[in-house]
């Protein structure tokens, strides 16, 4: 559980609940209830889904936590590790770098999925599987016993479009009245990257159908990507986020340096150098890297020279219980005795 009470949902949400964390403009929010029962505050779109579909609200929450949690898998072995912390949280997403655009990306997408996983699961009144009527059939894989084999749509495919309007309807609904400005594009920009991480990247799936176990017809559906795939997408986007600023007319964005393409739609984009987060700083959103488990030999993001930010590291030995010696006793319960096991760690100093 996050020791928040207010968890990530659209940008531009104010917070409403948070004593020590008073940003405007973060994806921060609350639980769907506390949501709703706020909607004075709430833009136009935001408060019309919470009076018409507040089921829609809920899968929203669910959405920005499996954001959320997908953001401190990715960054788990980075100087800035997506800490849950509020009052740090909050002071990164009031930024413009690039750490930011991670997060609205990955909120944005979590939304998506989750309400169209709910639609596919048969949870939400206002949908169900994908409409196939209209599209042209699969075409059919290469591989054994696929020759002459009749395809056809069925199955339940997932209507991501419908997660992805919804999406798009609650967390951009306040930044849309400020298109003019730099920071609403931006944010705009990185939560609609987020969505096609998972609108561009649906599979297809089949089933055979047959006697003896042939394969005369094939049925298939429409799947969106795990969201682990999601999030490793959207973190390649991240190490390649591209720099930008805002026009003359203030309304588009140019790409900072010579000879740089413009970003397109699936690329993360920031206007501010991140700090080092080497070190606290709360202005800053830092709660550095002392005491950070790192991996002593590695040479990447995890290994203690970059983690620990040339500060060196000591070795410290720590005694913990896990379950073993694991036994399954019919019908249906798994007895484990607990063991110690001693661990070398490498900490930062």
């Amino acid at each position: 559980s996050t020791p928040w009470s207010l968890l990530g949902l659209g940008a531009g949400f104010a917070l409403l609940a948070v004593p020590s964390c008073r940003a405007v403009g973060s994806p921060l929010v609350m639980d769907p209830n506390s949501i709703c029962r706020k909607t004075k505050r709430l833009a136009g779109k935001q408060a019309e889904l919470c009076q018409l579909e507040p089921e829609i609200v809920q899968e929203v929450a669910k959405g920005t936590k499996l954001g959320v949690r997908e953001c401190q898998y990715q960054f788990r072995f980075r100087r800035w590790n997506c800490t849950s912390h509020s009052k740090y949280f909050g002071k990164i997403l009031q930024q413009d770098i690039r750490e930011t655009a991670f997060v609205y990306a990955i909120t944005a997408a979590g939304v998506s999925h989750a309400i169209t996983q709910a639609c596919s699961m048969g949870e939400l009144l206002q949908c169900g599987c994908e409409l196939t009527r209209s599209r042209a059939p699969p075409s059919p894989t290469a591989g054994p016993g696929t020759e002459g084999t009749a395809w056809e749509w069925g199955g339940c495919g997932d209507d991501v479009q419908f997660g992805y309007e919804k999406s798009q309807q609650f967390m951009d609904a306040k930044n849309k009245k400020g298109k003019n400005d730099i920071r609403a594009l931006i944010d705009l920009h990185n939560n609609e990257a987020g969505r096609l991480a998972v609108r561009s990247y649906m599979r297809t799936e089949c089933k055979c159908h047959g006697l003896s176990g042939s394969c005369t017809l094939r049925t298939c559906w429409r799947k969106m990507p795990h969201f682990r795939e999601v999030g490793d997408r959207l973190l390649e986007r991240f190490n390649g986020a591209f720099k930008v600023m805002g026009g003359n007319d203030g309304k588009t964005l140019i790409p900072v340096g010579d000879n740089i393409k413009p970003p397109d739609k699936q690329d993360l984009i920031y206007s501010a150098d991140s700090p080092d987060f080497c070190s606290a700083n709360r202005k800053t959103g830092s709660l550095g890297t002392r005491g950070r488990v790192c991996n002593s030999t590695a040479m990447d993001t995890s290994g203690c020279d970059l983690l620990c930010c040339g500060r060196g590291h000591r070795d410290e030995t720590v005694v913990l219980e896990e379950n073993c010696l694991c036994r399954f006793h019919w019908c249906c319960v798994v007895q484990c005795r607990k063991c110690s096991v001693r661990q070398e760690l490498s900490l930062c100093v």
